[in-house]
């Protein structure tokens, strides 16, 4: 089922629309529109699909065991130093 809007562009997103259209990229002005909503949709979508990703990391981090700046310090020298060798530095 299809809801009818009135939508206000700007003069460049009308001319951007348009031109989109007469190049036969999309059917009519609508359908520009409705999948500039379904981009912005699918946006959405993954942004909060990365912040659910996030803040799983994030609380299993918090399960794990934290470091002194020392040991922190320490593990990453350590890295520098196998990168390092890896390369006969």
């Amino acid at each position: 089922m299809s809801v009818k809007a009135s939508v206000s562009l700007s003069p460049q997103q009308e001319e951007l629309a348009r031109k989109l259209v007469e190049e036969g990229h999309y059917s009519s002005l609508a359908a520009v529109v409705q999948r500039g909503l379904e981009l912005v949709r699918e946006e959405t979508e993954m942004r909060e699909e990365d912040v659910e990703a996030l803040q799983a990391l994030i609380e299993e981090r918090r399960k794990g065991k934290f470091l002194t700046a020392e040991e922190s310090s320490a593990q990453i020298e350590a890295m520098i130093a196998r990168v390092k060798a890896s390369y006969g530095l």
